[in-house]
């Protein structure tokens, strides 16, 4: 493939992104937008909650739009016909109904378009707990990863998707199988807790991606990344990885490799922009706080555009 992948306006691809919105700062649609805009991609936010500022602040106010609320903007888009897309994505949900309307959308639009890919980050936990409410998870599991294309689970989310624990790279790539085997062509395991070749300062990403040959035939390819980790809390970079996905394998649909070090790059050089400039305004010795954090996302625009590949992923299948 080529270095610099062909513009996507000629194509006139369009995201439909339903996901948060912040006023303050990047998470959610603030997230995903701009990156997929700077890549040539249309994208329309239906902004699933409207709030000051993300919830890792002190204070925040706002409103959440109902499932109800959902389905009467998309029927305004559908009466104009003008409801054809090429992808969704979607991300954190904490209302199963609403979750349960997004599947009807996706359902409904990929009966207008076959070729549409759905994009699913499945926001329901890290680290051995849940943060969104337990009657989300069987919906996700028996609705949401059926229908989705590409989905971007962590090591908790994958292991409680599919009640299999990953404690070796096996392991992982026995999980990937019974995630594909439930819908999505294509797994990126964000972070696990595998050891990493590299030492204690990398984490283990594992992505597997699926193709049917011409003849019918089914091939795998699947890779490991070794990727740097940070000493601090960042908020909205799981809707930018989903969104840098969406863009990377979109413009390398049959490399995942390739694919996976656009998007880990990306990720790469806007967090170590952000942590740096955190670190700046706190001063020395001093933790940067929720908006010292907050992504430096317009300021890593050529990053976005064509990064630096700083992550090489190494092909284990």
């Amino acid at each position: 493939p080529s270095p610099h992948p062909p513009s996507l306006t000629a194509m006139e691809c369009r995201v439909l992104s339903i996901q948060s919105h912040v006023v303050r700062g990047y998470v959610g649609n603030k997230s995903a937008s701009f990156p997929l805009q700077l890549l040539g991609f249309e994208v329309d936010s239906i902004n699933s909650v409207q709030f000051s500022n993300h919830t890792g602040y002190s204070h925040w106010k706002g409103q959440v739009l109902t499932a109800d609320e959902l389905h009467v903007l998309y029927e305004g888009i559908k009466l104009n016909n003008v409801h054809h897309y090429d992808y969704v994505l979607t991300g954190y949900t904490r209302d199963t109904s609403f979750l349960e309307m997004v599947v009807d959308i996706v359902q409904e639009l990929k009966r207008a378009n076959p070729n549409l890919v759905y994009v699913c980050d499945p926001v329901l936990g890290d680290h051995g707990s849940m943060y969104v409410p337990q009657n989300l998870y069987p919906v996700y599991k028996n609705k949401v990863v059926p229908v989705a294309d590409i989905i971007t689970p962590n090591q908790f989310e994958a292991e409680l998707l599919t009640g299999k624990n990953i404690s070796t790279e096996k392991d992982a790539v026995e999980v990937m199988d019974l995630l594909h085997a439930m819908g999505p062509d294509t797994v990126v395991i964000t972070s696990s807790d595998l050891p990493s070749r590299l030492g204690d300062r990398f984490l283990v990403s594992l992505g597997s991606q699926r193709h049917v040959r011409p003849d019918g035939s089914r091939t795998t390819q699947r890779v490991r990344l070794e990727v740097p980790k940070v000493d601090a809390v960042f908020v909205g970079t799981g809707d930018l990885f989903a969104a840098m996905l969406l863009a990377w394998t979109h413009h390398y649909p049959t490399d995942l490799k390739t694919a996976c070090e656009k998007t880990f790059s990306v990720m790469h050089h806007v967090i170590q922009r952000t942590i740096s400039y955190a670190h700046e305004l706190a001063g020395p010795g001093r933790r940067p706080s929720p908006p010292q954090l907050e992504l430096r996302m317009v300021q890593s625009k050529a990053d976005i555009e064509d990064p630096a590949i700083v992550t090489e992923a190494t092909v284990i299948s």
